[in-house]
């Protein structure tokens, strides 16, 4: 079996890391980039639960919580009906059972750069190179919104609408 290379995007955000960090721990502030509602409880083994506005939901729960530094959490489908939901380039929908909640882990590190932030963002343990080509989309449509939030801008539209 051949393993999967974790998705991995790192870019400058004109935010220090302890105005970004919220963006990642903080419901209020985590649907201004992302999701139409989210539930977490960022402390090891608190709740990870995000809703998108097209109704797909990711689930897990924190790993490591070092403010304003790094956030690690575990990421999967909530279920069947979010799978279901997911996106993909040729219309294909995938099963929950590829990518069960929790079952993927997602590291986030904010090193000072100049009058911003350095974010690397590191989703490991992808189950299909269709569900890594996916994220790995996402994740570069998603972490360009939360730079623009979080410098005082509005990103639009949730892309998930």
């Amino acid at each position: 079996m051949t393993e999967i290379s974790p998705v991995e995007v790192t870019m400058h955000v004109p935010a220090a890391p302890a105005d970004l960090f919220p963006y990642f721990t903080d419901p209020a502030h985590y649907v201004q980039w992302m999701g139409s509602e989210a539930k977490l409880e960022p402390v090891p083994g608190g709740v990870y639960r995000i809703r998108m506005p097209d109704g797909f939901e990711a689930a897990g729960e924190f790993v490591h919580v070092d403010q304003p530094h790094q956030v690690v959490f575990s990421w999967g489908f909530a279920g069947e009906d979010a799978a279901q939901r997911t996106k993909h380039k040729r219309g294909e929908a995938t099963t929950g059972s590829a990518m069960p909640p929790g079952s993927t882990q997602v590291t986030v590190t904010l090193d000072s750069e100049g009058s911003g932030t350095r974010l690397t963002l590191r989703h490991e343990n992808l189950p299909n190179p269709e569900l890594r080509e996916g994220h790995q989309v996402a994740w570069n449509t998603y972490l360009p919104r939360l730079a623009i939030r979080a410098a005082g801008g509005d990103p639009g539209p949730d892309p998930h609408s």
